[in-house]
């Protein structure tokens, strides 16, 4: 499976490649969810929401999101299709620093 770090800082794909923001990843990888959310790394955030599976910690980024953004989200699942994140990557998924 993907790690957290490079599931949350994966800023697209190429194939079957991960491309995952490097740097990001080396100044922000060890925050948990809602620091992410406060350094403004929403998609950073919900990854982390989803790679955790938490429903509490999910929760918690939902309520924040609904404190600070005018978009209506009325659920965790709801917020899949603002940051493009669905699911994450099965085993065969490489990794490509950037």
């Amino acid at each position: 499976m993907i790690s957290r770090a490079d599931f949350i800082f994966t800023v697209g794909y190429e194939g079957t490649n991960a491309l995952v923001d490097s740097r990001a990843k080396r100044r922000y990888a060890k925050c948990d969810t809602l620091e992410l959310a406060e350094a403004g790394l929403l998609k950073a955030a919900f990854c982390s929401a989803l790679y955790n599976n938490d429903a509490k910690e999910q929760q918690k980024l939902l309520q924040w999101y609904r404190d600070h953004s005018e978009v209506p989200a009325d659920s965790f699942e709801s917020l899949k299709p603002y940051f493009a994140v669905f699911d994450i990557p099965d085993n065969s998924i490489k990794i490509k620093k950037l």
